[in-house]
């Protein structure tokens, strides 16, 4: 959430920033309820400061013997209207809160200009684009006849997009994801959070899901708890409501969760296999860190994630995404693809976001500078390190052979109990 007194101080600069972000938030509304809300106080402050002088009148009218009856009938004038003018500032306090929370957080100065996701820019490149002397299989095609991946048993259970991985495929998805604990807990330097897959309205609304993404999520009505679409919402409220000490920052915390999210509206995007599912495993990377910090902690975030990639030998690109593209809750935003030759294009798999304050506004996640300072909110930033199912996808794709079979990448070996090829069972 944005402070407004930034609002105030650089309205045309927030207009922009939500036009670029191609939201609807009405700025001018909050201006203006926002300077109905302070001359408001002003005047209640006035008739306040005239009820208190005026009772210290009457006090003395009263020890003389004099009638106070005429002033006294003033002030309950007074009082009254006093009440009515708390109960305004308490509906002008309301109305600028809503809008507030669905204002988007500002891009970074070094954030491109776009008009949609086609305007996001190259950052860089890493690996070779796997070459092949036969036709390159997809993984619905190689899942299926290695007997790894079932989407029909899975559209039984659940519906589509919740797909069963099954013998060499539900080993391989436990394999990533303890290289990717590991790696970042042992060489990364972040400490593991084992969070719940559960969470309520007030975790949600602050790491920005709610109220703008409601739709998109799977509610609980009789619990009032929702899944959550990624552990950022569980792992970042760890600290809500919170003064930290600013000697242990930066705060590196990483995380496995399942991830549940509907994907309303994304009808004509590419939804077949694995590439858009409503349940999918990911260990998050999430950090708490000083203004001064953050843009530095934010590479290093991405180099972490790109770590990952480079260690699974997997070609992947770095986008730095553009304004019209950035999700609502950062300020800048990094997205890792890797190369699917059966698909014959990049995937997503790690989003990188610097939140600089908006979050710890709305979650209250403060931390006490050294020297006395007031304490002042900390910047938060995460980023998937990395999401395992278009991984898997990138993987099977990478590393099949003419054969039929997929190789397993060497650091996974170990987490495959030696296994170095699947194979059709």
């Amino acid at each position: 959430m944005l402070d407004i007194q930034r609002i105030r101080d650089n309205p045309d600069q927030i207009r922009q920033a939500v036009a670029n972000k191609k939201s609807p938030v009405d700025i001018d509304a909050v201006i203006d309820l926002d300077s109905r809300r302070r001359d408001t106080i002003q005047e209640v402050e006035r008739l306040k400061n005239l009820r208190n002088n005026s009772s210290l009148e009457i006090s003395a009218l009263k020890k003389e013997k004099k009638d106070a009856s005429a002033l006294i009938a003033e002030m309950k004038s007074v009082s009254e209207k006093i009440k009515s003018l708390d109960a305004e500032l308490a509906t002008f306090e309301a109305q600028i809160n809503e809008i507030l929370i669905r204002i988007p957080n500002v891009p970074h100065s070094s954030v491109p200009h776009g008009q949609s996701e086609k305007d996001n820019v190259v950052h860089s490149e890493w690996g070779e684009t796997p070459v092949f002397d036969f036709k390159p299989r997809d993984h619905i095609e190689l899942g299926t006849a290695l007997d790894i991946i079932d989407f029909p048993r899975g559209a039984k259970i659940a519906g589509a997009g919740f797909p069963v991985l099954k013998g060499m495929g539900a080993l391989l998805e436990r394999a990533l994801i303890n290289f990717f604990l590991d790696t970042h807990t042992r060489k990364n330097g972040y400490t593991e959070i084992f969070p719940p897959f559960l969470a309520n309205r007030a975790s949600h609304f602050g790491t920005g899901q709610l109220p703008k993404s409601e739709e998109q999520m799977y509610y609980i009505n009789e619990d009032e708890l929702f899944c959550i679409p990624t552990a950022e919402v569980p792992v970042t409220n760890l600290h809500r409501d919170e003064v930290l000490d600013s000697g242990i920052l930066p705060v590196k915390y990483c995380a496995y969760s399942a991830c549940f999210r509907r994907e309303a509206g994304s009808y004509g995007k590419d939804t077949k296999g694995y590439l858009r599912v409503h349940q999918f495993n990911k260990v998050e990377l999430v950090k708490y860190t000083t203004p001064e910090k953050s843009y530095e902690e934010h590479e290093l975030l991405r180099k972490d994630a790109e770590g990952i990639l480079q260690a699974l030998g997997l070609k992947y690109r770095v986008l730095i995404l553009c304004d019209a593209d950035l999700s609502f809750a950062a300020a800048k935003c990094y997205d890792l693809e890797a190369w699917a030759p059966g698909e014959g294009k990049f995937l997503e798999v790690s989003s990188c976001s610097n939140f600089e304050d908006f979050q710890a506004r709305r979650a209250n996640i403060r931390f006490r500078p050294q020297g006395g300072e007031k304490p002042r909110f900390v910047h938060t930033l995460n980023g998937s390190g990395l999401a395992t199912a278009r991984i898997l996808v990138s993987i099977l794709e990478t590393y099949q052979t003419a054969q039929g079979t997929v190789r397993v990448p060497e650091v996974l070996q170990p987490y495959m109990h030696g296994i170095k090829e699947i194979v059709p069972r």
